[in-house]
């Protein structure tokens, strides 16, 4: 499974003071743990060493985020409004804090209002999501997307226009996760994912593959050979086990997951940054300030 991954054997790899490294997480179907995956990452990127942030771009009913930063006071997205100016500290106040009480924390830009308040319309376009980003002045951007990779690939191009899915590959500095279950359904998905991907000429070099384990034990043949052929056309995939307590309670508190969680999560980061590495070197330049573009705000 790998080992974890400590500060010292990360930050001079890509983290410079002005790099802004974009990974969006997503899933090849629902039920992929992508959520999960994003959280398990930004943890280690934090320990890393990066300043780090999770951007929750999903509706605020089907997203957990929320229920993972309850109590918080920070405002969310809702206080962030589309027509005044943000500063830095403005878009910092207004992300919750994730800590498991070992080491950095990060941040999550998410909509913590409760349930029956007004929803949101957030942007589908992944470059406002990357300007709030850049005005919090984080380094590590690490994007939850809800949307499912192939019907976007497939949709976009039906339509003759530029989906999620590329817009994402195409940021500056971009190291996409690609997550799946760990069983037949899920690897058969994330295997139609892949193909879609190739077959639209994304960067699948740069796309870290996260198979997310569904039960303890052996995992199955079909999902061992898939992970072969995966690994042949991908940066990387890793294999992240089964842990009772996420599958229990959530990542509301992450103080009693397993070591091998951990590990696991640590080999997911050096992959994500060995990528980012092979792809742009060392350490990885400074990011370009983005465009004015759409804030993320009620409209």
């Amino acid at each position: 499974m790998g080992v974890g991954v400590n500060k010292q054997d990360l930050s001079p790899i890509v983290f410079s003071s002005g790099c802004r490294l974009v990974v969006p997480v997503m899933g090849a179907t629902g039920g992929s743990g992508r959520s999960t995956v994003a959280d398990l990452l930004a943890e280690r990127m934090a320990a890393a060493g990066a300043a780090t942030v999770v951007l929750d771009t999903a509706p605020r009913l089907s997203s957990p985020w929320p229920s993972w930063t309850v109590g918080q006071q920070a405002g969310g997205l809702a206080a962030l409004p589309p027509d005044r100016p943000l500063t830095r500290s403005r878009v910092r106040h207004a992300a919750a804090v994730r800590s498991d009480g070992g080491g950095p924390d990060r941040q999550v830009l998410t909509d913590g209002r409760d349930w029956h308040s007004p929803p949101l319309v957030l942007p589908d376009d992944p470059a406002a999501w990357l300007q709030l980003a850049a005005i919090g002045g984080w380094q590590c951007v690490v994007a939850d997307t809800p949307h499912p990779v192939a019907h976007d690939v497939l949709e976009s191009r039906c339509a003759g226009r530029i989906g999620r899915t590329r817009a994402w590959y195409e940021l500056p500095y971009a190291v996409p996760v690609l997550c799946a279950s760990a069983t037949a359904g899920g690897v058969q998905a994330l295997q139609q994912a892949v193909m879609a991907l190739h077959a639209d000429g994304m960067p699948l070099r740069r796309t870290v593959v996260a198979l997310v384990a569904q039960t303890d034990g052996r995992l199955p043949a079909v999902v061992r050979a898939g992970a072969t052929m995966l690994s042949a056309r991908t940066a990387a995939v890793v294999h992240l086990p089964h842990d009772p307590h996420i599958r229990s309670h959530g990542l509301r508190t992450v103080s009693r997951l397993r070591t091998r969680t951990r590990q696991a999560a640590g080999l997911l980061c050096r992959e994500v940054l060995a990528a980012a590495r092979a792809s742009w070197g060392t350490p990885l330049p400074d990011a370009p300030r983005p465009a004015p573009s759409a804030v993320v705000a009620p409209s």
